[in-house]
């Protein structure tokens, strides 16, 4: 479903567009579900035909916008219906905001630059791994050390349902960031006293604002085994993720 978003994925743009719809639905709506009489009267007012002479009562009664109880009832149940779609689209285009910031946070975290992916973090900036599983061996003389994982487990990642070729949560224990360029020579060593991960490369990965995510399934539970790269170093674990949709209206009320 990702992808089918990405037109309307910034919500900053929509904003202005948003607000317009929103303030003219509650405009209405709000005075109407108060009391529908209200909106009826104000808006025969501007009626510009003239009743007829032979009118009869009740087409007198509808020239001046009185309504019956069964147009009372219709017509609150119309702007509580309209109250409730502005709702909706509030929580549409903040949902899109949170997914976001989640996916540029997760990728920034790994090792991203800013650039022209991060116009749509979530389908260019951060994806899963397309070619390459991690389970080769190195083989060159010299390789590059990976500086970033994220463990997946306990409270597993929600900015991983929104991207390009994502993992399945029971098939990864263990997430490696590395720039698209250099994702297909990633190398994973399940050991028995430790997890060795280098890019199998001789000579450095260029920064780029894309990462690609490669997903490593144990074959053990990791216990007391570190994760390491070059030299025994051991790789920083990183916790990006979503923020949650207090913090999201939080930060678009406040504009933090």
């Amino acid at each position: 479903m990702a992808p089918y978003l990405a037109a309307v994925r910034n919500y900053w743009s929509l904003l202005p567009a948003i607000v317009v719809i929103v303030v003219l639905i509650l405009v209405y709506a709000v005075p109407t579900i108060i009391n529908p009489q209200w909106t009826s009267t104000i808006t025969a007012l501007f009626r510009t035909t003239s009743v007829p002479a032979d009118a009869t009562p009740e087409e007198a009664r509808r020239a001046a916008g009185i309504l019956g109880p069964q147009q009372l009832k219709s017509r609150r149940m119309l702007a509580i219906a309209m109250v409730v779609g502005a709702v909706a689209l509030i929580g549409f285009n903040i949902s899109l905001n949170r997914e976001a910031v989640g996916c540029y946070k997760a990728a920034r975290a790994f090792g991203a630059i800013d650039g022209p992916d991060t116009k749509d973090p979530c389908i260019d900036m951060i994806y899963g791994t397309f070619i390459g599983d991690g389970s080769r061996p190195p083989n060159e003389k010299t390789q590059q050390p990976v500086k970033y994982y994220q463990r997946v487990d306990g409270k597993k990642p929600k900015y991983l349902k929104w991207i390009q070729n994502a993992p399945k949560y029971d098939e990864a224990d263990l997430l490696f960031g590395t720039v698209g360029k250099c994702a297909s020579d990633l190398s994973v060593q399940q050991l028995d006293d430790k997890i060795m991960v280098v890019v199998d490369t001789d000579s450095p990965c260029p920064e780029d604002s894309n990462m690609s995510i490669t997903p490593i399934k144990l074959k053990k539970p990791l216990g007391d085994r570190k994760i390491v790269t070059l030299d025994d170093e051991p790789v920083t674990e990183i916790h990006p993720d979503m923020d949650s949709w207090f913090t999201v209206v939080k930060k678009l009320a406040t504009g933090g």
